[in-house]
C-alpha cells in the first residue's frame, strides 16, 4: 500500500481521506481546522504538524482547498510541500482553480503533477464514486490511477497540466445551466396543475433527460437520494457553484468564447447567494425561482 499525504480535510477532503484509508493505504493529513484533524485521526489517519510535514515522505501528496491562492500558497508558498515532498513523488491537487494556476503550480513544483478536480459532491466524496478529471503527465497519470481509484469511480486523463481544470469548470458551467432550466420546468408545471412525479417519469426517459433530472432532481419525491429531500443541505453548495461558475467565465473571456447561457447562469446563482443561499445546495435554486 502506498504513503500518501493529504492536505485539505474539510467537506470533500474528509471523506476522500478516509476512503484512502480504507483502502489500505497509510494516510499522513494535516488541515488548519483542529476538529477536521481530529476526525480524521479518529478514523486512522496519522496527524501532520504541517502541510510540509504531510508531504514529507510520502509516494503521493494531494491536496484538496478552496482556491487558486491557496493552492499556490500550499504548494510553492510558505507552506512548503513541493520543496518538502520525495523527489519521485507523484503530486495531486483536487481543488477546482483556475487553469492559469494549475499550469503554473505545476511548472514550479520541480515534480510531476497532476490537477485533477472532482464531480460528484459531498455525496460522492462519501461513496467513493467520484468523477476525477485530470490534467498532466501520462506516466504520473498511470501511478495515481489506484490512488485515485480508492476515492472515484470514473477517472478521466482529459490532456496536459489545466486540462482537468479545464474539464471540469465546462462540466459545471453545463450542470448550473441544466438546473437552472430544469427547476425552471418543474415550476412551470406546477403552475399548469401538472405533478412532480408526472413530469420526472415524463422527461426522465424523453428528450428533456439530463443528470440534473435523474440523478439531482430539484424537487422532493422523483429522486429520494437528492437534496431536495432533506430541506437542500448540501451536496454541493451554492456559493461553491457561483465559484465555479465564475471561474468558467474567467476562462471564457480569457479564450474568447461566447458563453451566454454560462454567464446567465453566474449571474442567477450570484443573485442567489447575494440573497443569503450559499450554504443551501445548488439546486435549492428553485426557491428563487418560484419566487420565494
Amino acid at each position: 500500500m502506498a504513503r500518501i499525504g493529504f492536505v485539505g480535510l474539510g467537506n470533500m477532503g474528509g471523506p476522500m481521506a478516509r476512503n484512502l484509508l480504507k483502502a489500505g493505504h497509510q494516510v499522513a493529513g494535516y488541515d488548519l481546522v483542529p476538529a477536521a484533524l481530529d476526525g480524521f485521526a479518529a478514523a486512522g489517519g496519522t496527524r501532520a504538524g504541517s502541510a510540509a510535514e504531510a508531504a514529507g515522505g510520502a509516494e503521493f501528496v494531494i491536496t484538496m482547498l478552496p482556491a487558486g491562492k491557496h493552492v499556490r500558497e500550499a504548494w510553492l508558498g510558505a507552506g512548503g510541500m513541493a520543496a518538502a515532498s520525495e523527489a519521485g513523488a507523484v503530486l495531486i491537487d483536487g481543488s477546482t482553480i483556475d487553469v492559469a494556476t494549475a499550469r503554473e503550480v505545476a511548472a514550479g513544483a520541480g515534480r510531476p503533477m497532476l490537477d485533477a478536480p472532482v464531480s460528484g459532491g459531498t455525496m460522492g466524496a462519501e461513496a467513493g464514486t467520484l468523477t476525477f478529471m485530470v490534467g498532466g503527465p501520462e506516466e504520473a497519470f498511470a501511478r495515481a490511477q489506484p490512488i485515485l481509484a480508492a476515492m472515484g469511480r470514473t477517472i478521466v486523463h482529459c490532456g496536459g497540466a489545466g486540462a482537468g481544470q479545464a474539464a471540469k469548470v465546462c462540466n459545471n458551467m453545463m450542470l448550473a445551466a441544466n438546473m437552472i432550466v430544469t427547476a425552471e420546468a418543474f415550476v412551470l408545471a406546477e403552475k399548469l396543475g401538472l405533478t412532480h412525479q408526472a413530469l420526472f417519469e415524463v422527461a426522465s426517459q424523453s428528450s428533456g433527460q439530463s443528470w440534473a433530472l435523474t440523478s439531482y432532481c430539484p424537487v422532493p419525491g422523483p429522486v429520494p437520494n437528492s437534496p431536495a429531500n432533506r430541506d437542500y443541505r448540501p451536496g454541493f453548495a451554492a456559493a461553491l457553484m457561483l465559484k465555479d461558475l465564475g471561474l468558467s467565465q474567467e476562462a471564457a473571456a480569457s479564450a474568447r468564447a461566447e458563453t451566454p447561457l454560462g454567464a446567465q447562469a453566474l449571474a442567477l446563482y450570484r443573485r442567489f447567494v447575494e440573497a443569503g443561499q450559499g450554504d443551501v445546495d445548488f439546486s435549492g435554486i428553485i426557491r428563487m425561482l418560484r419566487g420565494g
